[in-house]
């Protein structure tokens, strides 16, 4: 089975449904072979814009090419892409090996063309053993497979996967996200994977398109993002995080509450401080920032603080160690930013 890899480039995209605006001038190139997550809450736009892509719903106003040819305005049958739904639609009629041939029996190839290409792409999944089983009798993770082999039967030069782990319980998601990537990188298809899982966007996707509200908030690789978000709602969305308002003074800034913070960069219009949880110190007294906590949460390897002070709630992570007791709640605190990682500034 052999995919001709293709880059995509979007340029330029708005799409409205009726007076609402969905998509709003989204502009991305994504390379041949990338696996590329849109990440982003619950209508922000990210499966909208991987329908636009595959030719399901309102016509887009823009481009969008797969290679060099834009497929915008053709049908989803023309475009040579496979999708994976968050329902996996399988019929239920139909046996496994039944289910993967309907999208090349669809397109009218030979008999002759079909058992082959079906095999090899149940072998691809490793279900070749259950092909002459009913969809009913599999496994949540096994009927996503039947649908990933569905999709790579066809060869399709790109992939989009519409939240395809959604419905599996925590374990097995973590399964078969691996499972994904790892058939990913053996098919070499460009892929595009939509989520509003951080977590799943961050141990799979090379790169990632962080949207909200139809715009795209910033791209790039998952640290790249976690480590300079583009601005507070990116900082937020990835990872926890306090967010502090205030107002740059010299060197540093000072938050609403009155703490003077050193910046390691002037950034400009920033009126947010972001802070990670697992890089401030908690103590009683060696800190700059005082408060007193609030609540306490045993995470197993983490202990998660919440602590009262001038600015709000902030959280603090620090490593669970038997021998020493932790903090408890309304007891008073001092906090200091690790030096190791400057606040980072944010609009």
């Amino acid at each position: 089975m052999t995919q001709t890899k293709a880059g995509i480039r979007i340029e330029d995209l708005h799409l409205s449904f009726g007076d609402t605006k969905v998509l709003e001038g989204i502009d991305m190139v994504i390379e041949p072979g990338e696996f590329f997550a849109f990440l982003g809450p619950s209508g922000s736009g990210k499966s909208t814009l991987l329908r636009a892509i595959a030719g399901f719903g309102p016509t887009p106003r823009g481009r969008i090419l797969i290679g060099d040819r834009d497929i915008a305005n053709l049908p989803p049958w023309r475009r040579n892409v496979g999708m994976v739904f968050q329902s996996y639609a399988l019929w239920p009629h139909m046996s496994v090996r039944r289910n993967v041939a309907f999208g090349l029996e669809e397109r009218r190839l030979p008999a002759r063309e079909i058992g082959p290409k079906v095999e090899r792409a149940l072998e691809i999944v490793g279900l070749l053993h259950l092909a002459d089983r009913m969809p009913a009798q599999l496994s949540g993770g096994q009927q996503q497979r039947v649908a990933l082999a569905r999709t790579i039967a066809i060869e399709p030069q790109v992939l989009l996967l519409d939240e395809p782990l959604s419905n599996l319980d925590a374990a097995l998601r973590v399964q078969m996200r691996r499972e994904l990537l790892a058939l990913q990188r053996k098919l070499g298809l460009t892929t595009i994977f939509v989520t509003h899982d951080q977590e799943e966007a961050n141990t799979t996707s090379d790169r990632m398109a962080v949207l909200d509200k139809g715009v795209i908030q910033q791209i790039g690789t998952p640290q790249h993002l976690y480590d300079q978000p583009a601005n507070a709602f990116v900082a937020g969305f990835l990872g926890t995080a306090n967010i502090l308002k205030g107002a740059l003074q010299g060197a540093e800034f000072v938050t609403a509450g009155g703490q003077h913070l050193p910046v390691a960069a002037m950034v400009k219009g920033a009126n947010c401080i972001v802070l990670r949880p697992q890089n401030i110190h908690i103590s009683m007294s060696d800190g700059t920032i005082a408060g007193r906590v609030a609540h306490r949460e045993f995470l197993g390897s983490q202990i998660r603080y919440l602590v009262d002070t001038a600015d709000g709630k902030i959280i603090v992570d620090t490593l669970h160690s038997s021998g020493r007791p932790p903090y408890d709640e309304g007891a008073p605190v001092s906090l200091a930013i690790d030096s190791q990682n400057a606040p980072l500034l944010v609009a």
